[in-house]
Parts: structure tokens; sequence; C-alpha cells
């Protein structure tokens, strides 16, 4: 693979020569609930005032759209790929592949790739790298890592420290709740594991740097496949009285779920309301941009996810929701 980017990048250095243009492939990972959106809605941002032309493909076991619509207000639909149902490091990487290739040339063009919170990374880079059209240059990753929760995840730190294995660059978040020892002592975990990668604040990067990055030599340990692919669900979800319902919800779905989404309209406010359970327990709620296109969903991912358990999550919610407002 180090051959074929090698390679690669000697035919690209030759179409540059004669005036062709090329686009860069920024693939971002991490854990679930790292921050990898929050850090591509920056890049995307930032590339667009900067005169780029980015292009973003978002990878999610449920409903990808949940997430591809609330960058609508920073791009063009038709700049917008959402892939769901499977993941891009095995079975969704043929249809990735074909994504990236159907990108319509245009100047200053770069593409992102926001691949699902357990992808096998090291899978994705090696299977994304061959098939790629000569006008891209090879893909390029970049990890999340989440300070605060590193290596935290019982049986799930091997996933976690698998997905940094290969990555050019690692950014990392949720640094202003830790001790300098803590984000020292992840550095060095860091460094044990891939040696060659540059580690950063994600505050620190800067977007011109970016698609100077060279596919990562790091050579990657194996991991076992059923390790980074989980059982996901997703049902409708109605309209929930009060904020209250949300805590309710997320608290009656078990842990071994390690990931909620949801996205609903609150009460009597106009719009709709976006919240999520994260890894770690804590419980976000935020405004949602318009209006879902696959209407009102709760969506989880991890052992345990199932319909039926959700349903009974929302219907016990909303039973309580009448005995506050009969009080």
């Amino acid at each position: 693979m180090i051959l074929y980017h090698f390679f690669k990048r000697a035919a690209l250095s030759s179409l540059l020569t004669r005036g062709y243009v090329v686009e860069p492939i920024i693939v971002v990972v991490g854990f679930l609930g790292a921050g990898k959106t929050t850090l591509l809605k920056r890049l995307v941002t930032e590339y667009s005032q900067a005169n780029w032309s980015p292009f973003v493909v978002l990878n999610d076991y449920e409903n990808a759209n949940l997430d591809a619509q609330q960058f609508l207000d920073m791009l063009d639909e038709k700049s917008l790929k959402a892939l769901n149902g499977s993941c891009i490091c095995c079975s969704g990487i043929g249809e990735l592949r074909e994504s990236v290739n159907r990108i319509p040339e245009r100047a200053n063009g770069i593409t992102l790739i926001e691949a699902n919170g357990t992808t096998d990374a090291c899978a994705l880079m090696g299977f994304l790298g061959v098939g790629i059209e000569a006008r891209f240059m090879p893909p390029v990753q970049i990890s999340v890592v989440d300070v605060k929760n590193w290596q935290l995840r019982d049986i799930h730190n091997e996933l976690e420290a698998n997905q940094i294995q290969v990555s050019s660059l690692i950014t990392l978040s949720h640094t202003d709740s830790v001790s300098e020892e803590r984000l020292g002592q992840v550095k060095e975990d860091i460094r044990a594991i891939n040696p060659t990668a540059e580690i950063m604040l994600c505050e620190e990067l800067e977007i011109n740097t970016l698609p100077e990055l060279l596919p990562s030599s790091n050579s990657a340990e194996k991991l076992a496949h059923h390790k980074s692919h989980w059982s996901s669900c997703s049902v409708d979800l109605p309209n929930l009285p009060d904020p209250i319902c949300i805590k309710e919800i997320c608290d009656a779905i078990p842990s071994s779920v390690i990931r909620i989404k949801g996205c609903t309209v609150l009460g009597t406010e106009p719009g709709y309301t976006y919240f999520e359970r994260c890894p770690d327990g804590e419980v976000y709620v935020r405004p949602y941009r318009g209006k879902p296109t696959t209407g009102a969903k709760l969506l989880t991912v991890g052992p345990c996810s199932d319909a039926l358990l959700l349903e009974s999550a929302i219907h016990n919610s909303l039973e309580a929701a009448k005995l506050r407002q009969a009080k």
C-alpha cells in the first residue's frame, strides 16, 4: 500500500506539471462522540471562506441524512452525499468509492469524508485508496480523539486505539476539562500507537496544511471484524411534551447502546430539537436546522439496539409526561 501511494503521488506530480487539477480527499475518523461532525463543520466553513469547493460524504448506520441536513446552510445539496445502512470500511466501501468517483470536477475542489464512529479506520484506508480515479490525491486520514474519555471505554478501547493507527494527523478534542497531566498522558499513549502522526489540539488545526499531508506510513495491527460493527436501530419519534422526556428516554436505554440520537418537536416550540447521548452518558440538546426529510426519528447504535426497546422508552416517557401535566 505504501508503494501504491508513492507511485500515485508521482503520477499526480506528472499531472500537475501538465496543468491537470487534482483534488485532495480528507477522511475524518474517530470514536462515537469524539467531535467529528463539529470538526467537519469547521472545515467546510473555513474552506468555503478560502474559496475552496468542498464536497462532503457522511456515513452512518442509521439515517445519515439527519446529519447531512445540518450542512445545508453551508453547502448546496448537490455537494452532499449521505451513505446509510452499511459501514464504509467493509460492505459500504464499494458505494463510497463509486460516490467519490462520481463527484463532479470543479475548481479548488476538496472532498471531506466523515466515517461513522465505529469504523475500522485501518481497513477503510486500505480499501479506499485502491480504485479512486487519478484526478484525486491519495486519501489522507485525520483522527479526532476525545481526551476526556480516551481509553476509558472498557471493551471498546481496542477499537478506539485502532482508529488512530494510520492517521496522518490526530486532533485532540474535549481538552477544556482535563488536567495537563491527563493531556500529556493521552499524547504519550497516541505516540506509542502511531509515532509518525502529527498531534495537535483541534483549535490549532489550520486548513491550508491539510491538502499537503501525506498518507500515513505507520503499520497497523488488524482489528477483529466483529469488534467494529454493532447493531443499530431507528424508530419514529412523536412530538415530546417537554425536555424531561428526552432525559427519560435516554435513561431508559441501557449503556450497552453506546450512541443515541434523536430529532423531534418539543412542546409548542416552532422548530425541531436535536439531541444525542454520547458514550460517556452525557446528553446534549440543541436546535435542529430545518426539518428532517425522513421525519422525526430516534436512532441508536450498539448492542441491545432494538425497536421494541426504543418504542417502550418513548411510550413510558409520554405516560410520565401525562402524570406531570395532571398534577
